[in-house]
């Protein structure tokens, strides 16, 4: 097999996160060469300039591309995507470009590639989430060619969604293969490195719900006063840059007073998990509470709608945007000691699976014409 040219698209510091050890897997083997394309939220100062940990990690071969001024519309942010990366593929297309779970970034890359007639592959397809997040994960699996799911419940979605079962491989999330990772920093190198002082704490991190825009500064403001009232020290990380973050902004500036309160732009992903697995909780409506926490056995308090119909571990509580329920819940939370962990989505060897996916003849022969395969009777 000749080498062949991987092209990643990163646009936010979680997403780079759950492909990082995908990329590195295929930086490291002599069969690939591994393209990065940056965009973003890693390309804005506000949210720490997080292309920074990009470059860190030692790769070389990356497309900076600037998709977005603060407060552009997230169909603004989709277009000019989809302009830079047409324009960074027209000369030389990649042999693949893989794309990660809902956001618009992975929306514009499917759309080039499924039009560029470039081989595309989707990480975490075939998953519940919330508000318009749920269209965008379901359209991106359905104009990509290749799908790199968490589980067996993904895989199902997508023969549901009539993809190829030959086209889907099951190879777990791949944050889990850092999370289960020898390598983490320790907890006491993350509160150096953060500055961080409190022996015990919780972790804040909420975001736009971009179907209920008119109700994100009461949801904000709910948080907000819970955590405050709850008493806990925390960690508070900014909210992504969807439509509505200003309005979480706006409430988050009361923390910045409060002396239990650290609020940080953005934390290193390595270092943030390492806080999440010595955290007593995680507040909000951040997937990481859904799927990341669980792996370490961590209670999350799930507010409101963004995150409903996901996987539900019994450490997971979920609470309407009311700062007494919120305030009850981190109360509960603190106080529990057993942790349970869950493998829902993977062993931690996401990489290992994807390489050998990789190595087949048969996943260079997809086809970049697709079908629509009907689910018979006894399916």
């Amino acid at each position: 097999m000749t080498t062949k040219r991987i092209l990643f698209l990163t646009g936010t510091r979680a997403d780079f996160g759950k492909l990082k050890p995908l990329m590195l897997a295929v930086d490291q083997h002599p069969g690939f060469e591994c393209q990065i394309f940056v965009t973003g939220m890693h390309m804005m100062r506000r949210y720490g300039y997080t292309v920074e940990e990009v470059r860190k990690a030692g790769f070389t071969d990356l497309h900076l591309f600037m998709n977005q001024i603060e407060g552009e519309s997230m169909e603004l942010v989709l277009s000019n995507t989809i302009v830079g990366l047409s324009r960074f593929v027209h000369e030389d297309p990649p042999d693949l470009l893989v794309v990660h779970g809902d956001r618009v970034e992975a929306l514009a890359g499917a759309i080039v590639g499924s039009i560029r007639n470039i081989l595309t592959a989707h990480v975490e397809g075939g998953e519940h989430s919330g508000t318009i997040d749920g269209l965008i994960r379901h359209s991106v699996s359905k104009m990509s060619h290749i799908h790199f799911v968490a589980n067996e419940s993904a895989a199902g979605l997508l023969r549901q969604l009539g993809e190829d079962p030959s086209s889907i491989h099951q190879i777990g999330s791949p944050d889990i293969d850092v999370m289960l990772s020898d390598e983490l920093p320790s907890l006491t190198a993350a509160k150096d490195r953060y500055d961080v002082t409190f022996e015990r704490y919780g972790i804040v991190l909420f975001h736009p719900v971009t179907s209920e825009l008119d109700q994100t500064r009461a949801q904000a403001r709910a948080l907000v006063e819970g955590v405050i009232a709850a008493g806990n020290p925390c960690l508070a990380v900014y909210p992504n840059n969807d439509e509505g973050s200003e309005d979480i902004f706006r409430e988050y500036a009361r923390l910045e007073s409060a002396p239990h309160i650290r609020i940080f732009p953005s934390i290193r992903f390595e270092y943030f998990l390492s806080f999440l697995r010595g955290a007593d909780f995680i507040v909000g409506n951040s997937s990481a509470g859904i799927r990341e926490a669980p792996v370490y056995g961590v209670p999350t308090i799930d507010i409101g709608s963004r995150q409903r119909g996901r996987f539900r571990h019994a450490t997971i509580t979920g609470v309407e945007p009311d700062s007494q329920s919120i305030r009850d819940a981190i109360r509960a939370a603190s106080r529990r000691t057993e942790r349970v962990p869950s493998h829902h989505f993977g062993d931690g060897r996401s990489a290992e699976h994807f390489i050998e996916a990789l190595e087949t003849d048969q996943l260079w022969e997809t086809t970049t014409q697709k079908q629509l395969l009907e689910l018979r009777n006894d399916e």
